[in-house]
């Protein structure tokens, strides 16, 4: 968490509350406010001409999303939609803006967070040029962890269909291609749980 959430109400956000499939904010719409989720989880999302989903990004508890427009002026690159029942906090973009200059250790550390996100986006660009799947699937998971051990690997948090959406394959070829990954002992599954 970049901001505590006591510091975000103490500086006027309000709490909005977004059921499952709400959509926060579209593609190409002006930036108006910081958004950092409470509880629950948004998805960053592309849908292309045809209907099918690209997965830019998947927040939750926590995380704070949808920011760099907030400094460039420019449209979101993406829709933010809640993939879950979520409570997130807004504050208006001005008053974010303020919060950052009379914080400069805030400042800092969403300064380090915005340039590790792109660190990732630059890595995972690279990795989708490969056609091999695996190494598309690799390249993804390793960003979707959370500290639940199995023989020294992290769990990872995204569904078959998540995969499949941020790596553009076919769910199908994301279950035949893990399924390789787990015979070759790249990775573990249990209870259909996928670990790395």
């Amino acid at each position: 968490m970049i901001i505590h959430t006591d510091l975000l109400r103490k500086w006027g956000a309000i709490r909005l509350t977004a059921e499952k499939g709400r959509v926060i904010f579209t593609e190409g719409e002006e930036a108006h406010c910081y958004y950092q989720i409470e509880s629950g989880e948004v998805r960053m999302v592309n849908t292309g001409m045809n209907g099918k989903e690209f997965i830019q990004g998947i927040f939750v508890a926590g995380e704070s999303f949808g920011e760099p427009p907030l400094f460039t002026g420019m449209g979101y690159p993406a829709a933010a939609v809640a993939d879950s029942d979520s409570v997130i906090l807004r504050l208006p973009k001005p008053t974010f803006i303020q919060l950052l200059k009379e914080n400069p250790e805030i400042h800092y550390a969403f300064t380090t967070l915005l340039a590790m996100r792109l660190r990732q986006k630059s890595i995972l660009s690279r990795e989708m040029t490969c056609s091999e799947p695996a190494v598309l699937i690799r390249g993804v998971l390793k960003r979707y962890t959370v500290p639940e051990l199995l023989q020294g690997k992290l769990r990872v948090t995204l569904t078959r269909q998540q995969i499949a959406d941020m790596t553009g394959l076919r769910v199908e070829t994301v279950i035949r291609t893990i399924r390789g990954m787990y015979k070759k002992g790249d990775l573990l599954v249990n209870k259909g749980k996928v670990y790395v």
